[in-house]
């Protein structure tokens, strides 16, 4: 029966249930397409290329470990592992092939050497997207490649490379190649083409085959290995054989893969995708449904404040508060249903379409395969059902509660917000306070970012309980300025005043909507001005050195160095390294003339100790601080390939943001990352550009940039990783946007009988218009006061954790573009529907039933 009328009551109102339609709609597709990313780090399959004919691959543990033993006061104890991958790829023993070379079933052991390979041409260069390795020829069956033109590389000079780059290039056998490989950029004669037999191209990577010798040297990793492919004799049990051969690595960190688990083996940056996408799709998702939280239940409770009438009235007809309440609940649940089985069907299109532009922003590798299993349409319809049956008892709550005699004179005069919401306004104001005082300590990004975003959405959410009394106070202030409007102004203001609750109910999405893009707008900002401020002071080299490849060859830094006029060349490296468990940004320097080219703001210790001291590191106050370390303190950590080192402590310096946390030898730090050519080499001296560029010529790719231009470059790739930020809390703002355009619209369309009594005591259509253009923008100057005064707030407490200084980045331009997009959302969203509500003749709607 309850049913029955609760689908009545929505056939004959279906233009009030629209905007809790849309916005019920919007959060199942946000919560499916973050759910689809977040089960795609999970369960993504990485499909193995190179090793697809090695059943059985072995390779190193790409992760470092912790172990801690809890003793319990019952004399029990607890044992806890953890672990975390590296940055680098992890090489193995080559000896540890004897281990296995004469096992049981056991037919090849074929070693493996991938290292960094990348053809120098005059077309484009290589995508990132689109990798090249090098590898021994000796290595080749584990695809298996074949020769398909030429022979196999035969001497140090020889080549061989696969299909699809000879294509791609347009090389054939006797070409020449140059290839910038770990160290000087040589010249190589293509001595064959090869292709996978049997099956296609390789998808994600192109190879380059060199001979043994020249591999190894290439590889840099003397007595090392990268894997190794292990071929079983036909008819061999592969389970039984993977148990034999982690037997016989026992005590060593040797791990053992088959199937899907080769992948990993293979695509190291799509494993460490699936961390990032995990926390992307986490954090996107947990923002997501709080933000669909706040908007639906600001849109249920405008909904049901426009059907207090009849509410009332089922109140006065002898209904109960529990046949109310199971109305409204049945209500919410019919909508939720259908609102939220068509969100979760289009959150699916919209998570690919977000994967697909990861991989194009280089966040993801498409290696990395999409996994769309249906938990994340479930459980997005599961959380639209019952956010809606919440949302609804939440705001019928009152209207259910109070007597009928009650009910309907509250349906005729707005009265102020309940007790309850009073108090549960106050205390998330007082937990957004906590927030802020919490954000303003946190001195890593990883621990600010989420904090920051939770900080205004908890704000929002107070203003959404408090919106009446805000509303109020804002209309006592503005009564002044809105009387100088002309006859709109004191009826816009009336209407304020009078109709706070629905104000309110409209300011809090606005306020949402500007807060939280004026944060994510102006956090990277923040963050990347200091960086670049400490960089800038902390650079003292002339020259910099660039690379439009993989980076600057050693043998180019030694070139300049012997340039005339050169005091010193600093090469820098950065990566990684795990102290414990925890990772810290590191970069590698050259020691020698340090001092020329590099100033770190010192606060302790002495920069001329790092310099001459053997197996010595500096730090920054942060990680200084956060690991209790001073000058002459050891420092364990984790090489970015997982290598331990133990460091002394040799200087402390302040510009942590612009050079990272920790420094390091550029030798140490190079023999331990998959890709040892410098990022930049600092350049001090009196020389020319003219000069440094002809010493360069033999290195193609290789620029000479002032310091200016190469900060501008570093801010160009900073703008590249804010734009990842950009996009990903870009759909919460699109759904707060259409949220704001909803609740709007739901707020004029009702009031057609309140324009039309206006219309029949005078006013035109004009002037009607003219009062909902100011009270729109009344509205606007609300919300823009509210969500400017929480993202002031939240950045600035932001900047203090981060950067020691009280002064987020706000730029003007952009943050008045906001605010103009606000307008224009308000102005069109009230427009619209106002004039579709004044098409109707004033008596008809007057005299017609309410």
């Amino acid at each position: 029966m309850m049913l029955r009328y609760a689908l009545q009551t929505i056939r004959d109102r279906k233009g009030g249930f629209l905007g809790a339609f849309l916005a019920l709609m919007c959060a199942a597709a946000l919560i499916t397409a973050c759910g689809t990313l977040l089960e795609t780090g999970l369960r993504g399959r990485i499909t193995t290329e190179r090793y697809a004919a090695a059943p059985l691959v072995v390779s190193a543990d790409q992760n470092v470990h912790r172990t801690t033993v809890k003793h319990k006061g019952n004399g029990k104890t607890k044992v806890k592992h953890k672990a975390k991958p590296v940055a680098e790829r992890a090489w193995l023993p080559a000896a540890i092939a004897d281990r296995i070379s004469n096992l049981e079933g056991v037919r090849k052991v074929v070693p493996e050497l991938t290292f960094l390979a990348q053809p120098v041409t005059r077309s484009a260069p290589q995508s990132a997207a689109h990798p090249s390795y090098g590898h021994s020829w000796a290595s080749a069956p584990l695809t298996p490649f074949a020769l398909v033109s030429g022979r196999a590389p035969a001497s140090e000079d020889d080549v061989v490379i696969d299909r699809g780059l000879a294509e791609q290039k347009g090389l054939k056998p006797g070409d020449r190649l140059v290839v910038q490989s770990t160290s000087t950029p040589r010249p190589y004669r293509i001595s064959g083409i090869a292709a996978p037999a049997g099956r296609g191209d390789l998808r994600q990577q192109s190879s380059l085959f060199f001979s043994t010798a020249e591999a190894e040297r290439l590889a840099a990793r003397p007595g090392r290995i990268s894997a190794l492919g292990v071929m079983p004799a036909p008819g061999t049990d592969l389970n039984r054989l993977k148990q034999q051969v982690e037997q016989a690595l026992k005590g060593t960190t040797a791990q053992v893969a088959t199937g899907d688990d080769r992948g990993p083996v293979e695509f190291l940056d799509a494993a460490g995708a699936r961390i990032k996408l995990v926390s992307m799709g986490g954090a996107m998702g947990g923002t997501s449904l709080l933000v669909a939280i706040l908007v639906v239940v600001g849109t249920f409770a405008l909904s049901i404040q426009q059907r207090h009438r009849e509410l009332a009235l089922l109140r006065a007809i002898a209904a109960t508060p529990r046949q109310v309440r199971r109305l409204l609940g049945r209500e919410a649940l019919a909508v939720g249903f259908v609102s939220g089985a068509l969100g979760a069907l289009a959150g699916l299109p919209l998570a690919d379409w977000l994967r697909s532009r990861f991989i194009d922003m280089n966040v993801i590798p498409a290696t990395l395969e999409h996994t769309a299993g249906i938990f994340p349409a479930c459980a997005a319809l599961a959380v639209t059902l019952l956010g809606a049956w919440a949302a609804a008892r939440i705001s019928g709550r009152r209207i259910a509660g109070i007597r009928p005699a009650e009910a309907m004179a509250e349906s005729t005069v707005e009265r102020g917000p309940a007790r309850g919401r009073i108090i549960a306004g106050l205390v998330l104001l007082a937990g957004a306070a906590a927030l802020i005082a919490v954000l303003s300590v946190l001195r890593t990004e990883a621990a600010a970012t989420p904090v920051t975003f939770l900080a205004v959405v908890v704000s929002a959410t107070a203003v959404s309980l408090l919106g009446p009394f805000l509303v109020r106070l804002a209309s006592v202030l503005l009564a002044g300025p809105l009387r100088l409007a002309g006859s709109g102004g004191p009826l816009a203001t009336a209407n304020i005043r009078g109709n706070s609750t629905r104000m309110a109910s409209v300011v809090t999405p606005l306020t949402l909507l500007i807060g939280m893009t004026c944060t994510v707008l102006f956090v990277q900002p923040t963050l990347g001005d200091a960086a670049r401020a400490q960089a800038h002071d902390g650079v003292r080299a002339t020259w910099v050195l660039a690379a439009q490849g993989p980076g600057v060859p050693s043998a180019a830094a030694e070139t300049i160095r012997r340039t005339p006029g050169v005091t010193a060349a600093t090469e820098v490296v950065r990566t990684t390294v795990r102290v414990g468990l925890d990772k810290y940004p590191a970069q590698g320097v050259t020691q020698a003339g340090l001092a020329r080219t590099w100033d770190p703001d010192v606060t302790s210790g002495s920069l001329t100790e790092f310099t001459t001291g053997p197996g010595t590191v500096a730090i920054s106050e942060l990680a200084a601080d956060r690991l209790g370390l001073h000058p002459g303190s050891k420092l364990k950590l984790h090489l970015g390939d997982g290598t331990p080192a133990t460091l002394t402590v040799a200087a402390v310096y302040s510009r942590g943001l612009g050079f990272g946390d920790l420094t390091l030898p550029h030798e140490l730090l190079a023999r331990h990352m998959d890709n040892p050519l410098a990022a930049t080499v600092l350049v001090a001296g009196d020389s020319g550009r003219d000069e440094l560029a002809a010493a360069l010529k033999q290195f193609p790719g290789v620029s000479v940039l002032a310091p200016a231009t190469a900060d501008r470059l570093q801010a160009d790739r900073q703008q590249e990783n804010a734009a990842v930020n950009h996009l990903a809390m870009g759909l919460v703002l699109a759904f707060t946007a259409i949220a704001v355009v909803n609740t709007l619209a739901m707020s004029v369309s009702e009031r057609i009988r309140e324009f039309a009594m206006l219309r029949l005591a005078g006013a035109t259509r004009r002037q009607v218009l003219r009062m909902l253009r100011i009270e729109a923008l009344s509205v606007l100057l609300i919300a823009a006061a509210l969500g400017s005064g929480i993202a002031l707030a939240v950045l600035t407490a932001f900047s203090i954790g981060m950067t020691g200084s009280a002064a987020p980045a706000v730029l003007p331009l952009v943050y008045a573009t906001v605010v103009g997009a606000a307008a224009l959302l308000a102005l069109t969203a009230t427009a619209l529907p106002g004039r579709l509500a004044l098409r109707a003749r004033p008596v008809e709607v007057a005299t017609s039933r309410q």
